[in-house]
């Protein structure tokens, strides 16, 4: 096609004025929110309605062609499928496998032989295990497999979801092996490894908070009192590694290096103290009772147990090593398995223009299908040797399989519904025009750049794309303002991190994962206070970095 072709995104469509047209565009998140919060509809309706109001107003007050409205809700959609979906399908079958062989509550007893209270049975599976996992695969994963492993060990769906979702903002920054700060890095020019370095000195009071919140929530400050020691050694072990392999190695290892450190640490401890009062949910004061109620196992068994997720941890590894991702890639022997395909009447014929970016930029619209080379299909293999592992008969893998296909399938409508939301708003420039709207607040907008990223992260479900939709943005605010830009990238990155428990799309998968299908209001209704409260307490961090411990900020 050619130039006449392009369509060229404008952030001031009504009257020429940001803060109308920033209203405008704002009005499908808050329609959103009132169907999950006032109207309690079910989650795909809701992402149904926000979807149809975000394309009606690309069309009629952006301007943007119809067809490219509709290329863009099919490039959403798909998207949401693979390999978001993907990844989730795939952990829910794996932890089903564990369940229908009996092996999981075995895997639970040894949990518990590490501490019967629960509230420290969530540090080590939410926090600690979830990080892990949040380092490893990102996109969604780490919340449905630790969920579930919650709800296995007791704790009711929606409290388990919900603290799953909170635990899962400390390490989001660096997840996915880093790619939400590599991929920033190379989307405006600025050195990787010095904005993991920012955002390693910009966690430390969320990461060091986020474990005593958690048990805050679960029994109140008697029970933050009460488990004082373990969570401090959970917490103060993550928040050191994190803080030192983040500006000494760059992005991609902090949360598998914390995460490490953190359960190994944190079990030690648990071997020499345990808390007098042994909390558990179901109204249980002592843990003497659990504890005569276990089965003894011998060694091999336990292992035998946790085998489905050692083959989870060996696979995701082996799929981060460059030999076997090169077998993949293009020229590799296997590079058929990954194919692309370019959306044809979108691809590079939508322009992003000044102030979003420095010179003006094509977006692109190519969907990625790499069949192996995601993390989604190394869980899968973890799956599949598990069943030989565990001895599943063929009559449990089946029933295994059916019941995640039945109960994904909604959940997997309703994440690809709001991916493809994310998309249009994208697409058309209204998630521009919203954080051009916060980047005019001149003296206050150390303040208000985390919450560029919170907007990010709640529009895409992705700290990564929210990282790519609004770093240049971050970028250029930070020049025409004279200060140092690196902040603001980082702040960016650290606001996203706690827009993620109000993602439609993770709130779909956690409800997906702990069988809450249709009541994702509820887990909404739950999570958005704290995110409201995280992300004020980040604005004014940055404000604080700013102004009193300018010495924190790194320079190029």
């Amino acid at each position: 096609m050619t130039d006449s072709n392009v369509w060229q995104q404008t952030y001031t469509p009504i009257a020429d004025n940001l803060w109308i047209s920033g209203f405008v565009a704002l009005l499908p998140i808050l329609l959103f929110l009132s169907c999950l919060v006032w109207f309690k509809v079910k989650g795909w309706i809701a992402a149904v309605l926000t979807v149809l109001l975000s394309a009606i107003i690309a069309t009629a007050v952006y301007g943007m062609p119809i067809q490219m409205v509709f290329l863009s809700f099919v490039q959403g959609f798909l998207q949401g499928l693979w390999p978001i979906a993907w990844i989730i399908i795939c952990a829910i079958f794996l932890y089903k496998i564990s369940v229908k062989t009996g092996y999981f509550e075995i895997l639970k007893q040894s949990v518990i032989a590490v501490t019967p209270d629960q509230r420290l049975q969530v540090i080590l599976i939410a926090f600690c295990f979830g990080a892990f996992l949040e380092g490893a695969i990102g996109f969604g994963g780490p919340v449905a497999i630790t969920a579930a492993l919650l709800v296995g060990l007791g704790l009711r769906p929606l409290y388990a979801a919900g603290l799953c979702m909170i635990a899962n903002t400390a390490p989001v920054a660096f997840g996915a092996v880093g790619v939400p700060i590599t991929a920033l890095g190379n989307a405006v020019g600025v050195n990787a490894d010095l904005i993991a370095g920012m955002v390693g000195r910009m966690l430390p009071p969320l990461t060091m908070f986020v474990p005593f919140f958690i048990v805050f929530l679960m029994s109140g400050f008697r029970g933050v009192k009460e488990t004082f020691p373990a969570v401090f050694v959970a917490a103060f072990s993550f928040c050191i590694v994190q803080y030192w392999s983040s500006n000494h190695i760059g992005p991609e290892l902090p949360d598998i290096i914390s995460a490490i450190v953190s359960i190994a640490c944190t079990s030690i401890f648990l071997k020499f103290w345990q808390p007098k009062n042994i909390f558990v949910i179901e109204g249980e004061s002592s843990g003497a009772n659990v504890a005569t109620t276990q089965t003894q196992h011998s060694l091999n068994t336990v292992i035998l147990a946790w085998m489905p997720f050692i083959l989870l941890v060996i696979a995701i590894i082996v799929w981060q090593i460059p030999q076997f991702q090169s077998l993949f890639q293009k020229d590799g022997i296997f590079a058929f398995t990954s194919m692309s395909f370019e959306m044809s009447g979108l691809h590079n014929m939508v322009m992003e223009v000044s102030p979003i970016v420095k010179e003006n930029h094509h977006l692109s619209a190519v969907w990625k299908f790499p069949i192996v080379l995601n993390a989604g299909t190394a869980i899968l293999v973890a799956a599949i040797l598990s069943i030989f592992v565990l001895r599943a008969k063929a009559s449990m893998v089946v029933e295994s399989a059916k019941e995640t296909i039945k109960e994904m399938f909604i959940p997997v409508i309703t994440i690809g519904l709001v991916v493809a939301f994310a998309f249009i708003s994208k697409n058309s420039g209204q998630a521009a025009t919203m954080g051009l709207a916060l980047s005019h607040t001149g003296a206050l907008f150390p303040l208000f750049s985390p919450f560029i990223g919170w907007i990010g992260v709640f529009l895409t479900g992705s700290d990564t794309s929210a990282n790519l939709l609004f770093g240049p943005l971050q970028q250029v605010t930070a020049r025409t303002l004279e200060m140092p830009e690196v902040l603001f990238l980082a702040a960016n990155t650290v606001g996203g991190v706690v827009g993620k428990m109000i993602s439609p799309q993770s709130i779909a998968i956690a409800c997906a994962a702990v069988g809450l299908v249709g009541r994702e209001s509820e887990l909404f209704r739950f999570t958005l206070k704290y995110s409201i409260g995280f992300i004020i307490f980040i604005g004014i961090w940055t404000m604080i970095i700013v102004h009193l411990f300018p010495g924190i900020i790194l320079h190029t």
